[in-house]
């Protein structure tokens, strides 16, 4: 019954912007906490970005200070912003949500940069 479903990826320019939604069905992401992760051709999966229940947040790194993580509780949503892109930022890009040490997960959503 739950499903977590990622939109918004594509095709972008470096430099260019993006965000991408996850919308769920059979939980509400307020009671979760949410989080997204990108899988990179011949690399291992690596946290992107983290969103707790109160609200704290924690970022790659690599990402801090131009990708965003958020959620709109109305519409059961949580978004990635993600500016300022660069070719690194290439992969399948995955959202999950996760409360009392059980996780869920999105099938993904492309994101290329190349120009």
């Amino acid at each position: 019954q739950v499903q977590l479903a990622e939109s918004g990826g594509g095709l972008v320019q470096p430099g260019g912007s993006l965000r991408l939604s996850c919308a769920a069905s059979g939980i509400a992401f307020s009671n979760y906490a949410v989080g997204w992760y990108r899988r990179a051709p011949g690399k291992q999966r690596e946290l992107v970005a983290t969103l707790t229940i109160g609200g704290m947040t924690n970022y790659a790194d690599s990402v801090r200070d131009r990708f965003t993580i958020s959620r709109d509780n109305a519409k059961n949503t949580v978004y990635l912003q993600m500016n300022n892109l660069n070719p690194e930022d290439t992969a399948v890009y995955l959202c999950t949500a996760e409360r009392d040490f059980r996780d869920y997960w999105g099938q993904g959503t492309q994101v290329t940069v190349s120009s």
